[in-house]
């Protein structure tokens, strides 16, 4: 059994079991949380606990330029309705709906013009991704198959897409070409990686991945963007998720769990490893940082104890600014050049 948030039934993410529930990855109980599921059902079945697993929303691209308007997966009504995607002022205000439909539009990535919008959906069958134009309309379908295809990311060039995918076994990491086809597998082991997001350089790629095939934790990764070329960021005991590169490329943002009170804050690192900084510290899920095109603020979504709204907070931490402030979820958010 697997128990979502707010009782929507197929169209949340599972509760997570160490905080608040996320924005919803699937709407099934797909590859990724059937194996996390099954390795941590193996792990605590001894003590008899119900485990309820999710995978987070994922963090996108930032590309170096002048800020422009954040776009964010939203409910589009406090009960019975869906995700649509939206764009909005980075200081608030100027709300924009991109979709309009009644199915669920997740996990939106700028194109590096600001003028295309990347996301997934529910096509009836599966998770697949799609592109709009970022004022709307003009929505291309980018992949069509039986598996689901999600936490989409641009590239600097604006040529590739990075995502997450099936392989049968367990999520991997692949690219397409930005107007469809031409997939290449990227990563390609027993474990799960997903939320991949391009450097600045385009030249690596960052990751989270579990580090071992049973048991183990999410850690941050990079690889080169053509694959191979492993590299670990972090390396502890926490999960760790949704690294979201700084424009300059020196640095990755990202969200880790956080003893006591196990909850998500936001981190920085070094993007080749060290120097690690916590950015928030509260009692409440923080989430899904995406940097400014300046590399001064982040933004992320973060749980105000009734739903989750987004915030920017400064790069080094503090200066916390809400963005929206309503009574429906507000989450994965995408800072977009200008």
């Amino acid at each position: 059994m697997v128990t979502t948030a707010k009782g929507v039934a197929g169209d949340r993410a599972p509760l997570c079991p160490f905080g608040r529930g996320k924005i919803v990855k699937t709407v099934r109980l797909n590859h990724l949380r059937a194996a996390l599921l099954a390795a941590a059902a193996g792990l605590l079945a001894a003590v008899g606990l119900f485990v309820v697993i999710l995978y987070a929303q994922p963090a996108e691209a930032t590309f170096p330029g002048k800020p422009g308007k954040i776009a964010f997966s939203g409910e589009d009504a406090p009960t019975g309705g869906d995700f649509e995607i939206y764009t909005i002022k980075s200081g608030g205000g100027g709300k924009v709906p991109v979709t309009d439909n009644t199915r669920n539009d997740y996990s939106p990535s700028y194109s590096p013009s600001g003028k295309q919008i990347v996301y997934y959906a529910y096509d009836g069958n599966d998770d697949e991704l799609y592109k709009i134009n970022a004022g709307g309309g003009g929505r291309v379908q980018l992949t069509d198959n039986s598996t689901n295809d999600f936490d989409p990311s641009y590239s600097p060039n604006g040529k590739k897409i990075a995502y997450t995918n099936n392989d049968g076994q367990d999520s991997e990491i692949y690219t397409i070409n930005a107007g469809g086809g031409g997939r290449v597998q990227l990563t390609d082991n027993s474990t799960p990686d997903l939320n991949p997001d391009y450097s600045p350089s385009g030249k690596k790629i960052a990751y989270s991945g579990r580090d071992a095939p049973t048991g183990g934790d999410h850690e941050i990764y990079t690889i080169r963007s053509g694959g191979g070329g492993k590299v670990p960021v972090t390396d502890n005991n926490t999960n760790e998720y949704e690294p979201s590169y700084s424009p300059s490329g020196k640095q990755i943002a990202y969200e880790s769990i956080v003893a006591p009170n196990s909850d998500f804050e936001i981190y920085k690192i070094n993007a080749g490893g060290g120097g690690k900084v916590q950015l928030t510290d509260n009692n409440t899920d923080d989430e899904a940082p995406s940097y400014s095109p300046s590399g001064k603020k982040i933004a992320y979504s973060g749980d105000d104890g009734n739903d989750f709204e987004l915030y920017t907070i400064n790069s080094g931490g503090g200066g916390k600014v809400p963005v929206t402030d309503n009574g429906t979820d507000d989450e994965a958010p995408s800072w977009g050049s200008s």
